[in-house]
């Protein structure tokens, strides 16, 4: 029987996500019509989200860029490969870490704040405020919240890839210095079509999952103040294990319908 209750939490939980998920994709609508009162909280999100995690971000992407070029481009010259240290930038920058980091970033800063933020009005009763006003809470707190965090996560990926594959040429410099423009010829030929997409859809499957997780497990709290950091910690945990399980799926969509 305890079994079964532990079986069934998570599938509860998964469904109530779902349809949470339902309620705010209605809800972007009236926002773009009518929700100029909360478009203040959709910047100040974009702005926390996506600007304030330009250090961090940099530094990864340069790093794993040179990472790559130092690890990659020794052993392929020992081949006699070295073309294709080019598809492997973009496997790992473009296609793979690019979002993965990036959902990783936004979980720990945007996910916890997030959660805590919503929590904290449940228990301080502004969540009932927004609703005794006959304002909609979903198109007031979880909307523009759900967009920043997505156009965010988006945003982050292209800056990553661009800037992880830019840094990675510096890099290239000292074991094979040739002119910028070969280089990135040679990646702009290596970069095809799929790899844009399924790099796009992962970063904005990722960051609709890191939002609604967080905006749900925010709502969820009761009435007690030590539940606040609770559900920062269960957004953070849950948003993980479904980044990480999403994105084994699409990695292994992508190889057996795009290759």
């Amino acid at each position: 029987m305890k079994n079964m209750k532990a079986i069934s939490t998570p599938v509860r939980r998964l469904f109530y996500n779902l349809g949470f998920f339902t309620q705010t994709l209605k809800g972007v609508g009236v926002f773009i019509l009518r929700g100029q009162a909360a478009r203040r909280i959709l910047i100040m999100q974009i702005f926390f989200t996506f600007v304030q995690a330009w250090g961090i971000f940099s530094l990864l992407a340069i790093g794993i860029g040179a990472a790559v070029n130092v690890i990659g481009i020794p052993f392929l010259a020992r081949i006699s490969q070295e073309q294709l240290i080019y598809p492997l930038l973009i496997t790992i920058v473009t296609r793979e870490l690019g979002p993965l980091l990036g959902a990783f970033i936004i979980i720990a800063r945007s996910a916890t704040a997030i959660a805590t933020e919503i929590a904290g009005m449940v228990i301080s009763h502004e969540v009932e405020a927004y609703i005794s006003v006959g304002a909609d809470p979903i198109e007031y707190l979880a909307v523009p919240r759900f967009l920043g965090v997505t156009i965010s996560m988006v945003l982050l990926n292209v800056y990553f890839s661009i800037l992880g594959l830019a840094g990675s040429f510096a890099v290239a410099q000292i074991f094979n210095a040739m002119p910028a423009q070969i280089y990135f010829d040679n990646i702009l030929q290596q970069l095809s079509i799929q790899d844009i997409f399924v790099s796009i859809i992962k970063s904005l499957t990722f960051g609709m999952i890191i939002s609604i997780v967080a905006i749900t497990e925010g709502f969820a709290v009761e009435r007690a103040t030590t539940e606040v950091p609770i559900a920062g910690l269960r957004a953070v945990t849950s948003a993980f294990g479904s980044c990480i399980v999403v994105d084994i799926l699409l990695s292994a969509l992508y190889y057996i319908v795009l290759r």
